[in-house]
């Protein structure tokens, strides 16, 4: 069984993740919650995955960009993560921050589960291995329709290899998501990525405001 503590249970700062599909548009808002948080005081770390630090940086060309095998994907990323963890998310948690990373474990769940079809449960071993009693007081999953997404992707850059995948991938990523957010209702809360950014941004305050006062 896969230990599910939140960040906030054991250290005194506060862990939040954004996840959703590429071109769900969470990134437009991670630093609208990052300047509310600033506004309320708190100390923020602003991070990504994979990324976050110089090794994971490296590993992030790689991985978005060299085709490979799914099991080498799931691991890279995981060690990518591993590396974030140590380096970046505990000490910042340790010190009272509050660390915001655009992707985490979920996002593995999602893209090499549920996009690439590899075993959940050997994402599960790799989830408890890397951390076992770590996970974010609140992910935000932006959730949109798959069409809607494709269109944003199209109209922003050039697609790395994820980004280039077929419509069913993207398809089953989200459906992953949607299971994880069932299963995990305390903890993931879907944003409907379709409204407007003012209505969008409102529904973020009220969440964090929420999140503020536990």
């Amino acid at each position: 069984m896969t230990s599910h503590l939140s960040a906030s249970t054991a250290l005194p700062g506060k862990f939040i993740t954004f996840e959703g599909i590429d071109g769900a548009g969470k990134s437009t808002h991670i630093d609208f919650v990052a300047d509310l948080l600033k506004a309320h005081g708190k100390t923020v770390v602003s991070s990504r995955e994979p990324g976050g630090t110089p090794l994971g940086e490296a590993l992030r060309e790689v991985l978005l960009h060299q085709k490979m095998h799914l099991e080498t994907e799931a691991l890279l990323m995981f060690a990518s993560r591993r590396e974030h963890l140590a380096q970046v998310i505990e000490p910042a948690l340790q010190r009272g921050d509050w660390v915001i990373s655009d992707r985490f474990s979920d996002a593995s769940f999602a893209y090499q589960g549920g996009g690439r079809g590899l075993d959940v449960a050997k994402l599960e071993a790799l989830e408890q291995w890397v951390h076992p009693h770590l996970q974010p007081a609140l992910t935000l999953l932006f959730d949109v329709p798959l069409d809607i997404a494709r269109a944003r992707l199209d109209a922003t850059r050039t697609l790395d290899k994820f980004e280039q995948e077929q419509t069913t991938f993207f398809a089953n990523c989200r459906q992953e998501y949607l299971r994880r957010a069932a299963q995990f209702p305390d903890r993931i809360v879907v944003v409907d990525s379709t409204r407007s950014i003012a209505d969008t941004r409102a529904r973020l305050t009220a969440i964090i405001e929420n999140l503020l006062e536990l």
